[in-house]
């Protein structure tokens, strides 16, 4: 298949890296849509052969479209796009939402456009080794038949592989990213907090090593990986972290409850709890149950 021209609308840290991504397998962007000061930037560093046009013309002349916006700016966009006379028959338009299938298309697709949803399942810094880190990744994809085909190629080209998603569950498959990336940055950063609380100088020193076994354990093993108090049905120790943690950081005190709570009950559904062994960790848990967000 030919080298396709692309056109991106979105040059922020993950439109100017799938962007990159493609020049380097070989296709053309030609051009590309930038508000902000730090995305022209980026077009420049990223993309240097890119003509930085307004949003509507970007289109113009391109193969492959690509929206690399928030996801609640997405539907917007593409109304927006359609009603300007910039989306025309054939012309593919890919956005990069994990949220969003095909169905955010609609407008574009009306109009006579091929409607692809690809979605890097990986978190971008904006930093040059996020090109690297592109490479095995999955991508979410949701499609018609007829661009399958053209999205299996794109997103080989782009060093990853395919993960196709109904378009139904992709809130979903959106929700257990975010859940599983995003919270995860949180309770790094509480348990780094809490640390120096403790007089720890340099938390992410004593943090990397378990956190990393934790990490690699659990996406082997599942939920035999568990270890530590709720495992072993200690409720004492549990008792004793609540009780310091509502002197130390009582902001913390909620979300150590609902995921130790949540903890208990796959520990107990896994059969790494015994139930008859988790009488007194449960009666922790009821007598905290108002620190728990209804």
């Amino acid at each position: 298949m030919r080298a396709l021209s692309v056109g991106i609308i979105g040059a922020g840290r993950v439109g100017a890296t799938l962007g990159a991504a493609l020049i380097r397998a070989g296709h053309r962007v030609v051009s590309a849509a930038a508000v902000s000061v730090a995305s022209r930037d980026r077009i420049r560093s990223y993309l240097p052969d890119a003509e930085i046009r307004p949003a509507d013309t970007v289109a113009d002349g391109v193969d492959l479209l690509l929206l690399a916006v928030p996801d609640d700016a997405l539907a917007g966009l593409v109304a927006g796009l359609t009603e300007a006379g910039a989306i025309r028959p054939g012309l593919v338009v890919a956005h990069t939402s994990g949220a969003h299938g095909t169905a955010v298309l609609a407008p574009a697709t009306a109009a006579g456009a091929r409607p692809l949803a690809l979605h890097p399942a990986m978190t971008f810094t904006g930093r040059a080794e996020d090109l690297d880190r592109l490479a095995g990744i999955s991508f979410g994809v949701t499609a018609p038949a007829d661009v399958r085909p053209l999205a299996t190629r794109l997103v080989a080209d782009l060093g990853g592989v395919p993960e196709w998603i109904d378009e139904a569950d992709r809130p979903l498959y959106h929700a257990a990213l975010a859940h599983g990336a995003n919270h995860l940055v949180t309770l790094v950063n509480e348990a780094m907090d809490r640390l120096r609380d403790a007089g720890v100088l340099h938390p992410e020193r004593v943090l990397a090593p378990l956190l990393r076994a934790a990490l690699d354990n659990t996406l082997s093993y599942g939920d035999a990986a568990l270890t530590g108090p709720v495992a072993r049905g200690d409720a004492g120790t549990l008792a004793g972290h609540l009780a310091v943690l509502r002197q130390t950081a009582p902001e913390s005190v909620p979300a150590y409850v609902a995921l130790a709570r949540r903890t208990a009950d796959r520990a107990i559904a896994s059969g790494r709890l015994p139930a008859a062994d988790a009488g007194d960790l449960l009666g922790v848990f009821a007598d905290n149950a108002s620190e728990v967000p209804a």
